[in-house]
């Protein structure tokens, strides 16, 4: 499959100019629009979804993954294998906790292709999304250049922040949750917030903390919105109590 993590959002030309360049390219490949609200110039927090959603794809996916705030500068166009999965984009921290992450070595390269004709400002059509197409329909790697990677040093696995909140205002952070983490009290915002297995675990407008089907700890209201009541946005910290 070719999976898209994007940060373009569902209006306007983008997303779908990235779709028909995979489908042109990659015909008998599904193409799948995993997300296209992921943090908005936000390589950081984005790295932190991406990580914990691509853990529930087979080997073999390859991820478009396009949050490029630095689209035409001298950042790199990358790929990263790891643990069987391919995931192409920029070289500004977008990719760094998958291999953080990984539970075997990764490989990384640098992209040396260029195609006749490319924007300054959408590598995500023109250079990701053919280099994708190229992957997943085994065309040769001859247009890939083994690189060093990044430096992963200052990267944790676990983020205590919010990295994302969804349609229903549920907040989601950057903590994978842990057995030893149940039990224990969240701070975030002004309010402490005990442990639950599911929304109806509280009563109607009162918050709690559960692990989500990413496996990564979130804040919820139920039938409310947790970043409205708890006033959270990306990047606020959330911390346990010891």
């Amino acid at each position: 499959m070719l999976v898209m993590f994007t940060d373009f959002g569902c209006h306007g030309p983008y997303l779908g100019q990235m779709q028909a360049v995979l489908r042109r390219q990659a015909p008998n490949i599904d193409v799948i629009d995993l997300i296209n609200n992921a943090p908005a110039t936000d390589p950081r927090h984005s790295a932190y979804l991406l990580a914990a959603l691509a853990r529930w794809w087979p080997p073999g996916t390859v991820f478009v993954c396009v949050v490029d705030p630095g689209v035409g500068s001298d950042r790199l166009p990358v790929v990263l294998e790891a643990e069987g999965k391919w995931f192409v984009g920029p070289d500004n921290g977008l990719l760094n906790v998958v291999a953080k992450k990984a539970s075997s070595p990764v490989c990384w390269y640098e992209i040396i292709w260029r195609p006749e004709k490319m924007s300054f400002s959408f590598h995500g059509r023109d250079l990701f999304a053919p280099t994708a197409a190229k992957i997943a329909t085994g065309k040769g790697h001859e247009w890939l250049q083994c690189w060093q990677g990044p430096d992963l040093s200052a990267w944790q696995e676990d983020l205590n922040e919010v990295i994302y909140i969804d349609h229903y205002g549920n907040v989601i952070t950057g903590i994978e949750y842990r057995e030893c983490l149940a039990g224990k009290v969240l701070q975030a915002g002004n309010r402490q917030i005990a442990f639950g297995k599911t929304f109806s675990h509280v009563p109607q407008g009162i918050p709690l903390w559960y692990r989500n089907s990413m496996g990564l700890v979130e804040i919820a209201v139920n039938q409310g919105r947790a970043d409205d009541l708890l006033a959270l946005a990306i990047g606020s910290p959330v911390t346990f109590s010891i």
